[in-house]
């Protein structure tokens, strides 16, 4: 019996032995834990304190660039397509050609009707011309009737002093009834001479006023004008221009370098004034589009630098810029349906602001990003 207690007592002195090996085993275990996860934290407050609370973050955000849409000035039937979806074009570059038929003989139709203004100008200021001489012409017959009218005035001043005087003369008989009546006539005559004088001068003042009138009406049409200051010209001109315009815009050309996309249009079709037949995004101009929190936005600024780093290189990529403006609207409240918030069941949520970046043209000319594509964004508060 003494034997058997004294192993039961060795077995029981091991088991503790083990218990408290286990308890010291534990706490110097968790001893660790303790100092990791207390390392852990003073990392993350040294990080916080000296790095995080001065940047801010977001993988919401995305790839964008102001798009230029191709879009025909003129309606024509597409007779030449040079581009494709995917192709890189250069500012310039043709990309459509319209039948330009149409507007050939629209610019022939203006170029015979300045030719016809010039034309008519021309003629206006030789009538003009014509018209001066017919005035001046038309003084000299006022002249030329009045002194006809001072001959017939004299001539008619003396038929009737003879007649006086044979009418005095004939009381005694010393002048015959003969010659009395000779000197009847003779100023009968002369009246009648003096009273034509008279309409000849008021017909002559009358032409001359008629023909004053038609070189006025004339001289309005040519007076302080050119051939070229014309108004008629200047419209012909205008048309002419117009016209030159509708055939110069047969030829739709890129407005910006860029790579076509979205291409609508196909050859032999026709294609209308204003229809969006392709567009070109312009890739050495694009722009980060990133959605902070609203939260976020405490101490942002525009000019601050920002790191971008886009899903397709893998992150292997960073493109560095600063940001160029903040949205003047959330997402929610420019969607096409816009949040009620004024319900009676509404929800806070936060809302989240695009924050425009500007990146760097280099950068881009070396790792080209497309429109759509997703990044992560940070920007640096320090420079606030």
């Amino acid at each position: 019996m003494a034997d058997i207690s004294a192993e039961n007592f060795d077995i029981d002195i091991d088991a503790v032995q083990a218990q408290a090996d286990r308890k010291a085993a534990r706490k110097k275990w968790l001893r660790r834990l303790a100092i990791v996860v207390a390392v852990i934290a003073i990392a993350w407050l040294l990080w916080y304190v000296l790095i995080g609370r001065n940047h801010v973050s977001t993988d919401n955000a995305y790839v964008n660039a102001e798009m230029a849409q191709v879009t025909p000035l003129i309606s024509g039937q597409a007779i030449a397509i040079n581009v494709k979806d995917t192709q890189a074009v250069k500012r310039g570059d043709i990309l459509v050609q319209i039948d330009p038929t149409n507007a050939r003989i629209a610019v022939a139709q203006a170029e015979a009707e300045l030719a016809e203004a010039r034309r008519r100008f021309h003629q206006a200021v030789a009538t003009t011309s014509a018209l001066s001489a017919q005035v001046t012409a038309r003084g000299a017959d006022i002249a030329q009737a009045q002194a006809q009218l001072k001959a017939a005035q004299a001539e008619f001043g003396k038929a009737q002093i003879d007649l006086q005087r044979r009418q005095a003369l004939a009381e005694s008989g010393a002048v015959s009834g003969e010659e009395l009546t000779s000197a009847r006539n003779a100023h009968t005559a002369a009246e009648s001479q003096l009273a034509a004088a008279r309409a000849s001068v008021a017909q002559a003042q009358s032409t001359r006023t008629s023909a004053q009138g038609e070189f006025a009406a004339s001289d309005a049409l040519v007076r302080g004008s050119s051939e070229d200051t014309d108004p008629a010209v200047l419209a012909a001109k205008a048309k002419l221009e117009a016209a030159q315009l509708d055939l110069d815009r047969t030829i739709i050309r890129a407005p910006v370098d860029g790579v076509v996309a979205k291409r609508q249009v196909q050859l032999g079709q026709r294609v209308t004034q204003g229809s969006p037949i392709m567009t070109i995004v312009p890739l050495s101009q694009v722009y980060v589009d990133a959605n902070f929190k609203e939260r976020q936005l405490e101490r942002v600024r525009i000019g601050m630098p920002a790191t971008v780093k886009a899903d397709i290189y893998g992150g292997s990529v960073t493109y560095h810029g600063k940001v160029a403006g903040l949205s003047g609207a959330t997402g929610a409240s420019m969607a096409l349906i816009p949040a009620q918030n004024a319900t009676g069941n509404w929800i806070k949520v936060v809302q989240r602001l695009p924050v425009r970046i500007e990146l760097d043209p280099k950068e881009l000319a070396a790792n080209p990003l497309r429109v759509g594509l997703s990044t992560e964004v940070e920007i640096d508060l320090t420079e606030d």
